[in-house]
């Protein structure tokens, strides 16, 4: 459920603290067509949002603003209790982001990607780096370059910054379910949960229906915030 933005979030210690991830009556404008407007919602550890809405209804900008790519007409994003615009330098250690462009150079190797996409948040060991690899499926393209790989493969090593043990908390995720197979589907849905049961906080936009199996999580639709 979406909770009330005075709330407190109890972490998994028992302790209490400000919510994780906060927007405060966002609005959004996109070549000088406003999207939405009045978009407010706060998540505490261990919650899952699910952005949908139709084509046009800005899925992907408002995860664009919940990460600080882009910024809000109105309104304002929270992280970790403190504004987005105050800790630039520490966002991509806080929160993990993965977008319809996935970042894969397609010159370098499935490793070589895996160790520079992981770098944005830490260093990992080499062997951290295989058993994500290994977990997305990808055992044996290690050595692969990417532009010989199909675009599930590639899907595939993107998402595998989220099995690395520097991965931050916080993961923003537009349509993560593109392009994968009926297993790697299956697969992604039980890490997102198996996630957030460990205290971590997922936002994304899918068209694709999550199993009952995955994570009870809350649904915002964007449709209803059009201006």
């Amino acid at each position: 459920m979406l909770y009330a933005m005075q709330e407190l979030c109890v972490w998994p210690d028992g302790s209490t603290g400000c919510r994780v991830l906060k927007a405060v009556r966002l609005g959004c404008e996109r070549n000088q067509r406003r999207l939405f407007n009045d978009v407010s919602f706060g998540l505490a550890a261990g919650d899952m949002l699910r952005i949908i809405g139709p084509n046009g209804s800005g899925k992907s900008s408002l995860l664009r603003l919940l990460c600080g790519l882009s910024q809000p007409a109105e309104g304002h994003v929270e992280l970790f209790g403190q504004a987005l615009a105050q800790q630039r330098g520490a966002l991509a250690c806080r929160l993990l982001w993965i977008g319809h462009a996935l970042g894969v150079k397609a010159l370098l190797t499935v490793e070589e990607n895996l160790s520079l996409l992981g770098a944005l948040h830490g260093r990992d060991a080499i062997a951290a780096i295989e058993r994500a690899i290994v977990a997305v499926g990808l055992r044996g393209f290690e050595d692969t370059r990417c532009h010989a790989l199909s675009a599930g493969q590639q899907r595939r090593v993107a998402l595998a910054r989220l099995y690395l043990p520097s991965a931050p908390m916080v993961w923003l995720l537009d349509e993560p379910f593109t392009a994968l197979d009926r297993e790697g589907v299956a697969q992604l849905e039980a890490h997102l949960t198996m996630h957030c049961e460990r205290g971590g906080t997922v936002v994304l936009t899918t068209h694709h229906e999550l199993s009952q199996r995955a994570q009870a999580y809350a649904v915002l639709d964007l449709g209803q915030y059009a201006s």
